[in-house]
């Protein structure tokens, strides 16, 4: 059995299965990234809850795992050359992951780096904007008079999503036919958008003709369905 006593993070959220590969996480648009992947892969994995309401991302042991204090995070018990393996940032995770198992990412180098151009699209441009967006329009930030922080990040969220309409044009997912960890790292981000952030009016979602469906057909796979509710509330 792998012995994981090395990483402090297991004393306070043990691991029941130490062979497996532990996820430390919560289902917000980054965490459900890596729950998506690890369903849509079929990895077996053991989940952790990590309640961010509750700040225990700045837990010494959380901090000790992810310096940074977010999640999600992981633990592959067989990582390369069989080692343990700590990771953090999602991106990163998502590349790792496919790159372990050989799926949701392309085999044909160009199209492979076009497929993580995506994601790092995602992870400098759509992660930040957004939940900039959602700060501004539904929480704090609506105590500001000064609208010009709010309409910037709803002009640029809007814009971002029109990237997405015309790379989704013709194409079932952002690289085509194929299902990858670039639909996956969107998935989460622009479902908040429309859903948990009230954005759907402001930055004109209906008004769009492929983003829609692209949302729609992923929402309905199972494996994104199973991810999107992963770690489970306790």
């Amino acid at each position: 059995m792998t012995d994981l006593s090395v990483f402090p993070i297991t004393k306070r959220w043990p691991a029941e299965h130490p062979d497996l590969l532990q996820l430390y996480s919560a289902p917000t648009p980054n965490g459900v990234k890596v729950s998506i992947m690890l369903e849509e892969i079929g990895l077996p994995y053991e989940a952790h809850r990590i309640d961010i309401g509750a700040d225990e991302t700045w837990t010494p042991e959380f901090l000790s795992l992810n310096p940074n204090g977010k999640i999600p995070a992981i633990i592959d018990p067989e990582g390369p050359g069989g080692k343990p393996l700590p990771l953090f940032e999602s991106g990163a995770i998502l590349l790792y992951l496919a790159e372990k198992t050989g799926k949701l990412l392309p085999t044909d180098p160009a199209r492979r780096y076009e497929t993580i151009q995506w994601v790092f699209f995602q992870m400098a441009a759509i992660g930040p904007m957004f939940g900039q967006l959602g700060f501004f329009h539904k929480f704090k930030g609506r105590e500001i008079e000064d609208k010009r922080p709010f309409e910037r990040y709803r002009a640029e969220s809007q814009r971002l999503l029109g990237v997405i309409e015309t790379r989704l044009e013709g194409r079932e997912w952002i690289m085509g036919d194929e299902f990858t960890i670039a639909d996956i790292s969107m998935i989460g981000w622009v479902r908040n958008l429309i859903g948990f952030y009230e954005a759907r009016e402001i930055v004109g979602f209906d008004e769009l003709k492929n983003v829609p469906g692209w949302l729609a057909r992923a929402l309905v796979r199972p494996a994104v369905q199973r991810g999107l509710d992963i770690p489970a509330k306790e």
